[in-house]
């Protein structure tokens, strides 16, 4: 919107920022439709405007979106395995091994690619994301299994002189999300990376007997029952540990080797 003051914006302003692109980047439109409301709201109660905010009256001008698209596209957890071994190479690439990370910890795109040596315990087999990465806003503690520390290994070879496990080209960044979508790609797969997530969770409620809170646990969900958050203390670090260890093998194609199922109590 230019110079314009903030006092001086109006319905036609915000609409003729957001016509452009609100049927073809609908997600990014109601992005910038929220952020300019939250603007617009705070300059009032900061002295600056007064009256109404354009934005709660704008969705009558623009035209109807097309309905949301459902969850991000997730390769079924049956196919994990298979998709895991065409990854797997001699000579791996550090995309490769970041996007194996991933998938073995469950963690998100952003997580693992900011991720740094210093959050790193390899003695421990522990990596603490810190809580300003998190999207709950805490920190969270990941279990590492073996074959996640065999990764690590080899990335710290790849990338060597990087504060990041996983760096760019320059080793002064971490690589680009692109990487992995590329690296997607490069393997045919028509899935997203961040439904690796939704693999591992389907895969947890239908082919183990790990309880529920544990499996939301190693996804860092945040737990929606008030009372129920009230009095959560750990953060079921050791039985994730060994939910993940599982994963782990069994993403690695050694299923004869899991035992799926474990008491759900205690």
């Amino acid at each position: 919107m230019g110079d314009r003051r903030v006092d001086q914006i109006d319905t036609p302003e915000i609409l003729k920022a957001l016509s452009p692109i609100w049927l073809t980047k609908q997600e990014t439109a109601r992005r910038v439709r929220q952020r300019i409301g939250t603007v617009l709201d705070w300059a009032k109660a900061a002295g600056f405007r007064s009256g109404n905010n354009p934005v709660e009256e704008i969705s009558k001008a623009l035209p109807r979106q097309s309905d949301r698209k459902g969850h991000h596209a997730a390769l079924p957890y049956a196919d994990v395995p298979a998709f895991v071994q065409n990854l797997r190479g001699d000579d791996p690439t550090i995309s490769d091994l970041a996007l194996e990370f991933l998938i073995l910890t469950a963690a998100r795109t952003g997580e693992v690619l900011e991720a740094k040596w210093d959050e790193i315990d390899l003695e421990q087999a522990a990596w603490t994301i810190p809580a300003r990465r998190m999207k709950a806003g805490r920190e969270h503690r990941v279990p590492l299994a073996p074959r996640c520390l065999g990764l690590l290994e080899k990335a710290k070879l790849v990338g060597a002189g990087s504060d990041f496990v996983f760096p760019g080209r320059s080793g002064e960044k971490p690589m680009s999300n692109m990487v992995l979508l590329m690296t997607m790609r490069r393997l045919k797969s028509a899935y997203t990376v961040h439904g690796f997530r939704s693999a591992f969770r389907d895969w947890a409620s239908e082919r183990t007997n790990f309880a529920r809170e544990i499996c939301e646990a190693a996804l860092a969900h945040i737990v929606k029952d008030k009372t129920e958050a009230a009095y959560r203390r750990g953060d079921l670090f050791e039985k994730r540990r060994e939910l993940m260890v599982t994963w782990a093998v069994w993403v690695g194609g050694n299923m004869t080797n899991v035992v799926t199922l474990r008491s759900s109590v205690g």
